[in-house]
C-alpha cells in the first residue's frame, strides 16, 4: 500500500483505480494519472529535510514518487544531472538569464533513464522478470541498462530507422532486440501484441501510468537547483507526450506542496517533420496522426500516445507550441556546443532551437529566465552531430598544407 498516494484517475472519464504496481491503461482506454496524498507529503517532507539528503539521484524525492518504502532504489545513478547557467547564450538569444539542464549525463546518456528507473522499481514490486517496450531508440537504451544493472531480462521493439548508436547500446546490455521493418506505430502495436502474448512487464510510456512520475524528477531537480525559484520558461523536446507531461506534473506537485510559488510557462518544441501535438494547440482542435519525417528520432512520433496528458499540460500552462526545422535543430545542437560545451543529440536540443526561434519572434520578453532541457546525448547519434559541425580538416603531415586549409576556411589563426 502506498502511503502517499490516495488512487489512479482516468484522464478522460475520472474512474480511479487502486496503485498496484501493474497499472496499465483505463478500461475507456484513457490514461491514468497517479493521485498524491499532498497532505501526507507535507508532513513528511520540508526543503529543510531534503537538503540535508546525501542521495543525490531521483530517489532522493521518494516521498513524491509512487513506490513502496521497502522498495530498494535501482542500482544505477539516475538522475541528479547539472543544471548550467549559461549567460553568453541568453545575451546571444536576447534574456535575462537562462539555464541548460544536461539530462544525456545520466547512466545511458538520456533523460528516459528516469522513467525505465521507475519501471525496474515498478516491475520489481510486481514480481515481474521480464519487461518489454517499444521505443524510437532512447527508451530502449536506458530500459535496457537499468533492466540489465536491475537483473531482468528485456524484450525490445525498435524501428530499423533507429540510429546504430542507441542500437549498439540495446546490445551491449543484453537486450532481446527486434528490429521492425516498419515505423513507429507499426513497433508499438508489435510490441503490444508481444506484451500480451507473453504477459511482460509493460514498460511503453502511454500505457504505464508510473513513467511519467519518473520523468517528472527532472522538474523536481531543476526546482531545487535553483533553490525553488522558478523561471518563467520552460522549454523541453516533445514526442509521444509522456516528458511534457511528466515536467508539467512534478511542478504541479511542488506547487501543490507549497515548495515553489509559481509555475513556468512550457515551451512545447516539436519538429516541423512530425509535430501532431503542437498542430493541435496551434489550430485548436484534436490532434490528427502525421508522417514521421525529421532526424530528430527521439520525437518522431506520429501517432503520440500521451496526447491527453501532454495537451493539457501545454494548455494548463499557457504554453507555446514551437517548430522547428531539422536545420534549425542542427544550428542549435553546433550553437549549445560552442556556447556551452553541451553536446545534444537532435531531439535533446530541440526544445533550445525552439526558444532560439520562439526568442527571434519575439514571442519570448527580454526579461524573463528560461531552462532548457537537454534531454539525450549527442554521441547517441554522431551521423546527424557530423552533418551539423562539418567535417574535419584532413591533410597530410605537412605544416604549409594546414595553412592553404586555414585560408581556404576563413580559419583566422590568433
Amino acid at each position: 500500500m502506498l502511503k502517499n498516494v490516495k488512487c489512479a484517475r482516468c484522464v478522460k472519464c475520472g474512474k480511479e483505480y487502486e496503485a498496484v504496481p501493474n497499472l496499465t491503461n483505463c478500461e475507456c482506454g484513457g490514461i491514468l494519472d497517479i493521485i498524491y496524498d499532498y497532505d501526507y507529503i507535507k508532513a513528511n517532507l520540508t526543503k529543510e529535510k531534503l537538503a540535508a539528503r546525501e542521495n543525490r539521484s531521483m530517489w532522493r524525492y521518494r516521498e513524491l514518487l509512487p513506490v513502496e518504502e521497502s522498495t530498494p532504489d535501482t542500482p544505477l545513478r539516475v538522475g541528479w544531472s547539472p543544471l548550467y547557467e549559461e549567460p553568453r547564450l541568453a545575451e546571444m538569444l536576447g534574456i535575462k538569464k537562462l539555464w541548460v539542464k544536461d539530462d544525456g549525463q545520466n547512466p545511458t546518456a538520456s533523460l528516459k533513464d528516469r522513467a525505465s528507473a521507475m519501471a525496474v522499481a515498478k516491475a520489481q514490486e510486481a514480481g515481474a522478470k521480464i519487461i518489454a517496450c517499444s521505443s524510437t531508440g532512447n527508451a530502449a537504451s536506458s530500459l535496457a541498462g537499468n533492466a540489465a544493472a536491475a537483473g531482468l531480462k528485456t524484450y525490445i521493439f525498435v524501428p530499423e530507422r533507429a540510429p546504430k548508436g542507441k542500437v549498439a547500446q540495446l546490445m551491449i546490455f543484453g537486450a532481446n532486440v527486434i528490429s521492425v521493418k516498419g515505423n513507429y506505430e507499426e513497433t508499438f502495436k508489435m510490441s503490444a501484441e508481444a506484451i500480451d502474448k507473453y504477459g511482460w512487464y509493460n514498460r511503453n510510456a502511454a500505457i504505464n501510468p508510473y513513467l511519467s512520475e519518473g520523468k517528472k524528477t527532472v522538474a523536481l531537480e531543476i526546482a531545487e537547483q535553483l533553490n525553488w525559484e522558478m523561471p518563467d520558461y520552460l522549454a523541453i523536446s516533445v514526442g509521444d507526450g509522456c516528458t511534457i507531461a511528466g515536467v508539467w506534473k512534478g511542478l504541479k506537485d511542488l506547487y501543490a506542496i507549497g515548495f515553489i510559488d509559481k509555475l513556468p510557462r512550457l515551451i512545447s518544441a516539436q519538429s516541423l517533420g512530425c509535430y501532431p501535438l503542437n498542430k493541435a494547440i496551434q489550430e485548436n482542435k484534436p490532434w490528427e496522426p502525421m508522417e514521421e519525417n525529421t532526424i530528430a528520432d527521439s520525437i518522431s512520433v506520429g501517432v503520440p500516445r500521451n496526447a491527453d496528458k501532454a495537451l493539457n499540460a501545454i494548455r494548463e500552462s499557457n504554453g507555446l507550441a514551437v517548430n522547428v526545422s531539422d536545420e534549425e535543430i542542427l544550428a542549435a545542437q553546433k550553437l549549445l556546443g560552442k556556447t556551452c560545451g553541451v553536446f545534444g543529440e537532435p531531439a535533446g536540443v530541440t526544445g533550445t532551437a525552439a526558444l532560439k526561434k520562439a526568442c527571434e519572434e519575439g514571442l519570448i520578453p527580454s526579461d524573463a529566465t528560461v531552462v532548457s532541457v537537454v534531454t539525450g546525448n549527442g554521441l547517441k547519434d554522431v551521423a546527424n552531430a557530423i552533418k551539423s559541425a562539418g567535417e574535419p580538416i584532413n591533410i597530410k603531415p605537412d605544416l604549409d598544407l594546414m595553412v592553404e586549409e586555414f585560408a581556404k576556411r576563413g580559419v583566422i589563426v590568433e
